[in-house]
């Protein structure tokens, strides 16, 4: 794969293929999971609110300043995953955007009011990406039956699922996700996620037999500011740090890889 690679192991006289992808929150990001050899990005914005659609002028630097595909995000707002008319209007043209900016893929969901995936908006969605592939994210997390959201993911023809396992983080829902991954098959990937680290990956690898990963793998950086008023805080929120940014960090990307490499 163009500036990325696969990681082959060696498991039970039996070769198996993983594949990593970065969640990006910036063109820094992407660039650090590319040098830490991520074989994907998803790029987004606004990670506190769990990932929004990134600009066009951020989809474009990524493409222009890295190789591996990117996969943006196609998310209006944070919060739930049923959309207004409105909301989906800005979806369709995100997606033809991001198209024209030179996105690789797309990460889409759609859910209705019970629970269960929203199938003609999602196959709008798709329609609208043109034959790139399709990555159902964690809206598949808060569906109400996930053995039949299974099966209306497999009836869109996305090529992979991001799934917690219906948990906050993977290590917890490695049942499910295990259960997935059977009922998969060769139809679509499964790919776990959320709270994956260096320090898990081999645990939830083994527990789930996925091979297809999402992190973040992300650290804090100080900021440069020297003159700070500490008292007013943009988010709202001093949980949302002003003078700290966090990015994806290259060497927990290669630490990853290289915990995967020694299963």
């Amino acid at each position: 794969m163009l500036g990325g690679f696969f990681i082959f192991v060696q498991n039970n006289m039996k070769r198996e293929e993983f594949e990593i992808e970065v969640c990006a929150n910036s063109v820094q990001s992407a660039i650090a999971a590319e040098k830490g050899g991520a074989n994907r990005v998803e790029l987004c914005d606004n990670l506190y609110e769990g990932g929004t659609t990134p600009s066009a002028a951020m989809i474009f630097q990524t493409k222009l300043q890295t190789l591996i595909p990117v996969f943006p995000i196609i998310r209006p707002r944070g919060g739930d995953f049923l959309y207004s008319t409105e909301e989906f209007d800005v979806m369709i043209k995100d997606i033809e955007i991001a198209h024209n900016m030179g996105a690789d893929g797309f990460v889409i969901g759609c859910l209705n009011i019970d629970g269960s995936i929203d199938y003609e908006k999602n196959a709008r969605l798709i329609e609208a990406a043109k034959g790139l592939p399709i990555t159902f994210h964690r809206a598949f997390d808060m569906t109400a039956d996930p053995n039949k959201a299974l099966e209306i993911c497999k009836k869109l023809g996305v090529t992979r699922i991001l799934t917690s396992g219906q948990k906050n983080k993977a290590v917890d829902g490695s049942s499910l996700i295990y259960d997935l991954v059977q009922l998969a098959g060769n139809n679509v990937i499964i790919m776990a996620g959320s709270g994956i680290t260096e320090e898990n990956i081999c645990e939830i690898a083994t527990n789930t037999l996925a091979k297809s990963f999402h992190v973040s793998l992300r650290k804090y950086y100080n900021s440069k500011m020297e003159f700070r008023q500490n008292n007013i805080f943009m988010g709202g929120s001093e949980d949302i740090p002003e003078f700290k940014n966090k990015f994806t960090s290259i060497n927990k990307v290669k630490e990853l890889i290289k915990q995967l490499e020694c299963m």
